[in-house]
């Protein structure tokens, strides 16, 4: 799914900090998970981030998500326990 860095018809989308190119219109929640190295863990929520006024937005693994230029997902722990000792 990441392709080549002189491809003309891919889009730039950022996953945290880390910038991919993907040339594919839609991918799954699956797919995106599968882009950083390592793979994001089932111990991590995958987030679209809103733009504007629009809220973020948890991405499902079987959620298509319309790939388009300047993208951004976040990862949250998935389950928060204050106080739990390490």
């Amino acid at each position: 799914m990441a392709v080549a860095e002189d491809d003309p018809n891919t889009d730039k989308i950022r996953i945290d900090r880390e910038v991919f190119k993907v040339s594919k219109q839609h991918l799954t929640g699956a797919q995106l998970r599968t882009l950083p190295d390592p793979d994001l863990g089932p111990d991590v929520d995958l987030f679209l981030e809103g733009r504007g006024d629009k809220e973020d937005k948890l991405i499902a693994d079987d959620e298509k998500v319309k790939m388009r230029d300047g993208l951004r997902f976040f990862t949250a722990a998935r389950s928060i326990n204050p106080g739990a000792s390490a």
